[in-house]
């Protein structure tokens, strides 16, 4: 069972995951709509 700072920490960590995929994410569909190609690994 996990105490309440620990459920605390892995909101935190599951919601910031959740930001930097969504960000990269924007990125991407973004190059996909201009250029017609989504980004590479070594792009981002």
């Amino acid at each position: 069972m996990i105490n309440k700072a620990q459920a605390t920490l892995i909101n935190k960590t599951i919601g910031c995951s959740r930001f930097v995929f969504n960000h990269f994410l924007s990125l991407w569909d973004n190059a996909y709509k201009e250029t017609g190609k989504g980004l590479t690994y070594g792009t981002c």
